[in-house]
């Protein structure tokens, strides 16, 4: 009896801990509920009250090269967390591409990154077979930038300002050829033009 009561504890610190390991890496709004109905999946992207500074946590690009958020500051970026194994990630995928090309890479980066454990080795050949061999992606098979995004929920989508702070996240499926979408992002190339 005494055995059972340990280990009903053990299991209950368990899952608190998780769960506090879970806030840990959450943004204030993190837990926002949207208010209203959602008309489209672009109204399930949560637009913090301020901005939050993101560390330089590396990554690495197709060639193997480690970069990080600090090399693309003057530029909206949206960083799009996923993998080959979660269906919706994949789903997102052809629509990401195409997001890509409205806007001036100069003022906007798409940043897709995959979480797969065995990187490009298992990625690239599960592209070409979706005929997305062209599709840019980055790599994080240690899941490094764990330490400043939630990667518990993907596909996962972070939005940084010009000056590289998180201002805006959705952790769910996201049709990007939505034209809020669009508008949505040519707010914050806008915002972030008109700061002195």
């Amino acid at each position: 009896m005494k055995l059972k009561s340990i280990a009903a504890a053990s299991l209950a610190l368990s899952m608190a801990a998780l769960s506090f390991s879970n806030v840990v890496h959450a943004y204030p709004g993190m837990q926002k509920q949207n208010s209203g109905e959602v008309q489209s999946s672009v109204d399930l992207i949560n637009v913090l009250p301020k901005s939050y500074p993101i560390e330089a946590v590396p990554f690495k690009d197709a060639q193997g090269k480690s970069i990080d958020f600090s090399q693309y500051k003057g530029q909206v970026v949206m960083v799009n967390m996923w993998a080959t194994w979660c269906p919706p990630c994949v789903r997102e995928l052809p629509a990401i591409d195409r997001f890509k090309a409205k806007f001036d890479p100069n003022e906007f980066r798409i940043l897709p990154i995959s979480i797969d454990m065995k990187g490009k080795e298992q990625v690239e050949p599960f592209l070409a077979s979706l005929g997305m061999d062209k599709f840019e992606t980055y790599y994080d098979p240690q899941q490094q930038l764990g330490q400043v995004f939630p990667l518990d929920t993907i596909p996962a989508t972070f939005i940084l300002n010009q000056q590289g702070e998180l201002i805006a996240f959705v952790r769910t499926f996201v049709d990007w050829d939505d034209e809020k979408a669009v508008e949505l992002i040519q707010g914050f190339i806008k915002q972030a033009a008109q700061k002195p």
